[in-house]
């Protein structure tokens, strides 16, 4: 629920809170990682129309559940945000960034009358790896690096028999992958219905309804993908099924291939196949391009899973599935990620029109060929060559989006 950066540090503050200080919090001191920051200073959070990391800790120390996890705000009332805003404007809630290579890193300080707690998570969202009341040590250990081995795995397959291997695969094994459809239609339905944030999706299907767009797989595909993301970005109260650690991901991964069910007829074994198509290729690509890469990994990683599984839907044989990851790169590969916020809508539009329609030219064999810029001899060093812009070239971008954000932020405050 929520956006993951803001939301992993509300969890990191539930957490220091409930390892033993529970009376009037006198200080909490929040220190996170540059892309930590700059995907939580402009996106809403749940329960409330305020933005940013200060009112997210604020209200998991005085209202979270750590013990739900990434739902840590599920049972946020009025109050908790009546106070976590209080909290904030008495300037007892500080931000700092951390000048480390760690992507993912929240160390939270929380002082009260009973002492002293300290929380850091580390390597993924929910990974503890420093828990800490007063002198005494809970937990000291080093991040996990078991989700690394298990995406490595999957990233040294060939795509072809990534897609053989799902196609074997039983549809009692996959069919909890259409719970995660059904959570990601409701937060597209609610963007649709109520005009939240920007509301892209909202109009261009207020659009498709006076006449001014024509409605097919397309708008419908990018008006249901940026309704999620008008949603989620506003901080609406709903969970969604995410993709590789990202709930934008997970939208655009899923909402593409909702698009599609709802205009073609489709089996329930066959939909639950696209999304792990979907998911998995999304995998694949964002393991190479890291996590909170300065690259947007929604418009890219996610967006060419579901034009993977769109193709496979529509019978692509593998080269055409192949031929539409190759046109995506080559489409999409510049679009970078400057923090999440209203605006990702826009981008996930573009993304989720870009899947079907570097589909379609896949599967009527306009494909991009080998050396036209970064696209490679096979798909997979088509992906390789990605993962080396975004790991080698993209870190002065990354460090310039950082300083103008920070900039205009110290300014506007």
């Amino acid at each position: 629920m929520g956006c993951t950066e803001p939301v992993a540090v509300a969890l990191a503050c539930s957490k220091a809170m409930k390892l033993g200080c529970h009376d009037d919090i006198s200080s909490i001191k929040i220190t996170v990682s540059p892309n930590i920051y700059k995907n939580g200073l402009s996106v809403g959070i749940p329960h409330t129309k305020e933005v940013g990391l200060l009112v997210a800790g604020a209200m998991g120390a005085l209202g979270g559940d750590s013990d739900l996890g990434l739902n840590v705000l599920k049972l946020s009332d009025s109050k908790t945000v009546k106070d976590a805003i209080l909290l904030v404007d008495d300037k007892k809630v500080h931000l700092a960034i951390k000048d480390t290579d760690e992507k993912i890193y929240i160390d939270v300080i929380l002082e009260s009358a009973k002492g002293k707690s300290q929380v850091i998570i580390q390597g993924s969202h929910t990974n503890y790896i420093l828990l800490k009341l007063n002198e005494t040590i809970i937990l000291d250990k080093a991040k996990s690096n078991d989700s690394a081995t298990r995406d490595n795995t999957v990233s040294s397959m060939r795509i072809r028999d990534i897609i053989e291997e799902i196609e074997s695969m039983e549809y009692a094994d996959l069919s909890f992958l259409i719970e995660g459809l059904k959570m990601n239609e409701k937060v597209a339905d609610f963007g649709l219905n109520q005009k939240r944030g920007i509301g892209v999706g909202y109009t261009i299907k207020k659009g498709i309804e006076t006449g001014n767009i024509s409605e097919d797989l397309t708008s419908k595909a990018m008006y249901m993908t940026a309704a999620g993301a008008d949603a989620r970005m506003s901080g609406v109260t709903l969970p969604v099924m995410s993709s590789s650690g990202s709930g934008n991901n997970g939208l655009t991964a899923i909402l593409p291939l909702v698009a599609y069910m709802k205009m073609y007829d489709v089996s329930g074994e066959k939909i639950s196949k696209a999304l792990a198509i979907s998911h998995t290729i999304n995998c694949v690509i964002k393991n190479h391009i890291g996590s909170l890469s300065a690259l947007c990994s929604c418009g890219i990683s996610a967006a060419t899973g579901a034009s993977a599984a769109i193709t496979w839907l529509k019978n692509g044989s593998k080269e055409q599935i192949e031929g539409a990851i190759n046109n995506m790169i080559a489409n999409v590969s510049g679009m970078i990620c400057d923090g999440a916020k209203d605006g990702c809508a826009l981008k996930l539009a573009t993304a989720a029109s870009t899947s079907v329609y570097s589909s379609i030219l896949a599967l009527n064999g306009s494909i991009v060929q080998p050396r036209n810029g970064i696209i490679g001899n096979t798909v997979e060093e088509s992906i390789k060559n990605l993962g080396l812009i975004s790991e080698k070239g993209m870190k002065i971008t990354d460090h310039v989006i950082l300083d103008l954000m920070k900039d205009m932020d110290e300014r506007c405050c």
